[in-house]
């Protein structure tokens, strides 16, 4: 399994030299499987260089995740070049979302006076299917996905991914210090991460911005590494990183999850996810 970050960023995408290594795309990871197919979460704007790379390769099957559909989360849709191009055939696994299901919301996004292009009018084939990972387990061709709600406004999910015995469980958008309607409980997430060789979750507010920001959603960077050392997960990435966050204060961050894993005398590796960042599992 091969993950992919093309975008890290939470809220609104940010450029400038503040931002220049961890990247200022908001959230979109690519996984290729084993057997090479293409499965896409989140279409936040790092999604429009996937796009491009994705033709460059000739890549014409695709397979796509939402989270949730908050806008950071979509925004890149409409600029996704394989759905301009006939013969891409995108297959959208349709778990429903608090306001409905992903053909009507990404449709009314599409809609006059957002976008000009309606989503009926793109060339690509797009569908969806009922499979839902809510509901259970889903296959996608060598991978095993699993969700969870994520305790988050106006709800969403969580997944698992599991190939050959390695699992990436991803949680974006998941406040731990905060339980939303709808969401799972601190034990529920501990479980569901349970010894997986990488988590990225959520990471972010300090605990200081987080006494003006409780509820809006979002975790605490402790809170997150919490959670990993709980679930005995052998990597820890931060996620979603704060519009306002420097390179300096990301490396900050993870240089006191580090500290914190070495004076309780060892946990998971921490870092911070950069964009176009690659991990194999």
């Amino acid at each position: 399994m091969l993950v992919r970050f093309w975008g890290v960023r939470g809220s609104i995408p940010v450029s400038g030299a503040d931002y220049a290594r961890y990247g200022g795309d908001t959230a979109c990871v690519e996984l290729r499987t084993a057997n090479d197919d293409v499965v896409v979460v989140d279409a936040g704007s790092g999604i429009r260089r996937l796009g491009s790379r994705l033709i460059e390769e000739g890549r014409k099957d695709l397979i796509m995740l939402f989270t949730h559909v908050h806008l950071d989360h979509i925004l890149g849709f409409p600029f996704f070049r394989p759905l301009y191009q006939e013969g891409t055939h995108l297959l959208i696994f349709d778990c429903p979302m608090a306001q409905g299901d992903m053909h009507t919301l990404l449709s009314t996004m599409m809609a006059p006076p957002f976008f000009p292009i309606p989503l009926g009018d793109v060339k690509a084939r797009v569908t969806h299917s009922q499979a839902c990972a809510m509901e259970g387990e889903i296959t996608i061709s060598s991978m095993e996905v699993r969700s969870i709600p994520l305790s988050h406004p106006n709800l969403g999910l969580g997944y698992k991914f599991t190939e050959k015995d390695k699992t990436f469980v991803f949680l974006t958008d998941n406040e731990l210090g905060h339980h939303h309607r709808g969401g799972a409980t601190y034990k529920e997430y501990v479980e569901f991460c349970r010894d997986a060789d990488l988590l990225v979750h959520d990471s972010e507010f300090t605990k200081d911005e987080y006494r003006q920001t409780k509820s809006w959603g979002h975790s605490t960077y402790t809170e997150a590494l919490r959670l990993a050392q709980d679930a005995g997960v052998a990597s820890f990435g931060l996620y979603h990183h704060n519009q306002d966050r420097s390179d300096h204060a990301l490396d900050d961050m993870v240089e006191h999850c580090r500290q914190i894993v070495a004076a309780d005398g060892g946990g998971p590796e921490c870092f911070a996810v950069y964009q176009d960042q690659e991990i194999t599992l």
